[in-house]
């Protein structure tokens, strides 16, 4: 960087010291009489005979700065990527995960944290389901009384007042919704052959969940009254049902409330969703109605796949990481030029403490315990100066397979592959480590460079209004004295000419 800082430097001042040759002759023309002073281009000339150099040290330093500051960013992100990738290679998260597979329709079961390997017969008998209450058939716009409402869902209530501005079903649906305590119920309006039908919806899943209509303090009563219902969640989980309290306009269960219902090895158990966690530890078993009836096997096993991901990627990321500090660091003969940290030792202690815990296979332990990147299918490209990793998929994904705890040691929670690189990465990344301490001072050196192109600024226009005022005098001085020694030689003569006093002698 600094033969192009040189070299900037060098172009500026050499351009500026033609220029100022120019202006030059413009004066000697100027006093020779042949023209007038290019005093625009003089003040110019003179006032960049005094900066360019000086600007263009500063502009190539801040772009020398500016590009190396950049250059640390980019290394700051890889490593970023690297550590994220890492986390759960390092905490022991990934290698602890399971897959779980049905082997029906219906059950789409999720393992997470707390899974234990094994297998399970699971017979699903019903799934859960919310309530969904239609009430008797009205006309859509009579207006059915005024008074109170009080629904409750799952043991939470609210009171809805119904008075001459809300007393149709439509009303009533609307207000129902809108209601900032409404308790998990939903309103809408159906019309039939017969009328228009309120139905309520439960928006919860669960026997438990039923719904409850109370009406109160009716007034000139066209119908309100007869919305009340009461319902029942059925025992131990089963379907709910419901008792109207007008019989001649009485509610219909268009579905009820219930639990779902299934067995594990056996053993009965029961969940009011369908995202059921409460009955395998660590596992989620989302159910659906094409489940019921049928008897299924769930096998919880080592999820392989996420593993060789998760191992693929943190591979792939350091190669980036690598890839990042070649460049950086590097030197081209031909153009003899060379990356933006050529020499850095921040970077150079980057590049040495990577390789050192990937050096060697990245192992983990000593003698017969020890186990490295190698042994599980990830090696270093055969040249030396490249430090980047080569996978083998296929015995990647054979050492997870047969040899889980080889694969869960070299990335064990205490002094694993992983942990290693993320200790390191955080010191590098981190406020206060290396690379912020390195930026921070480059900031401040920008900062400076910027101040004093602030100033040289200001001088220059300051000396370009003083050069202007100067020299448009001393044009306006030359102007004058030729045309003095102009009148003098047509009035006295000159070396090849008579005066006008000659003539008339």
């Amino acid at each position: 960087m600094s033969t192009i800082t040189t070299t900037s430097v060098n172009s500026a001042t050499s351009n500026a010291q033609s220029q100022l040759q120019q202006a030059a002759q413009s004066i000697i023309s100027g006093s020779t009489g042949n023209s007038t002073m290019d005093v625009a281009s003089l003040v110019s000339a003179l006032v960049n005979a005094k900066t360019a150099g000086q600007t263009a040290a500063l502009k190539a330093k801040q772009t020398s700065e500016s590009t190396v500051l950049s250059a640390y960013g980019a290394l700051s992100s890889a490593l970023s990527a690297l550590q994220a990738a890492i986390k759960s290679l390092s905490d022991g998260t990934t290698l602890s995960t399971f897959g779980a597979t049905a082997s029906g329709k219906g059950m789409d079961p999720k393992a997470g944290p707390g899974a234990v390997a094994g297998s399970y017969t699971i017979d699903v008998k019903q799934i859960a389901a919310s309530q969904s209450l239609s009430s008797a058939a009205f006309d859509a716009t009579a207006k059915l009384g005024t008074g109170k409402l009080t629904i409750e869902v799952g043991g939470k209530s609210m009171d809805v007042t119904v008075d001459s501005t809300n007393n149709t079903l439509t009303g009533i649906a609307n207000a129902i919704n809108k209601a900032g305590n409404n308790p998990g119920v939903t309103a809408t309006i159906v019309t039939g052959t017969g009328g228009a039908h309120l139905v309520l919806r439960s928006t919860t899943t669960g026997a438990a969940n039923t719904i409850n209509v109370s009406t109160g303090d009716v007034q000139n009563d066209n119908g309100l009254s007869s919305l009340g219902v009461t319902s029942t969640p059925g025992a131990n989980g089963a379907a709910s049902s419901i008792v109207s309290s007008d019989t001649n306009k009485a509610w219909r269960q268009s579905e009820a409330a219930q639990d779902a219902l299934f067995t594990v090895g056996g053993i009965e158990a029961s969940s009011s969703s369908n995202a059921v966690t409460s009955a395998i530890s660590g596992v989620t078993l989302n159910l659906s109605s094409a489940a019921v009836g049928t008897t299924q096997t769930l096998t919880i096993a080592s999820d392989t796949t996420a593993q060789n991901t998760a191992i693929t990627n943190f591979a792939n990321l350091y190669n980036t990481v690598v890839t990042t500090i070649n460049s950086l660091s590097s030197y081209d003969k031909s153009s003899k030029t060379g990356g933006a940290l050529l020499g850095d030792s921040t970077l150079t202690t980057i590049k040495n403490t990577l390789a050192s815990i990937i050096g060697g296979g990245g192992g983990v332990g000593t003698g017969t315990s020890a186990v490295g990147l190698a042994s599980i299918g990830i090696s270093l490209k055969g040249d030396p100066a490249d430090g980047t990793l080569v996978i083998d998929n296929k015995k990647l994904t054979a050492s997870l397979s047969s040899s889980p705890a080889q694969v869960a040691a070299l990335f064990n929670s205490t002094n694993g592959l992983g942990v290693k690189l993320n200790k390191s990465i955080t010191d590098f990344v981190k406020t206060g480590g290396i690379i912020d301490t390195r930026s921070t001072a480059l900031n401040a050196d920008l900062k400076s460079i910027t101040a004093q192109q602030t100033t040289l600024a200001n001088y220059s226009a300051a000396l370009t209004k003083q050069y202007q005022n100067q020299f448009t005098a001393l044009n306006t001085l030359m102007a004058t004295m030729n045309n003095n020694a102009n009148y003098l030689t047509a009035l006295f003569g000159g070396p090849k000419s008579a005066g006008a006093l000659a003539s008339n002698k």
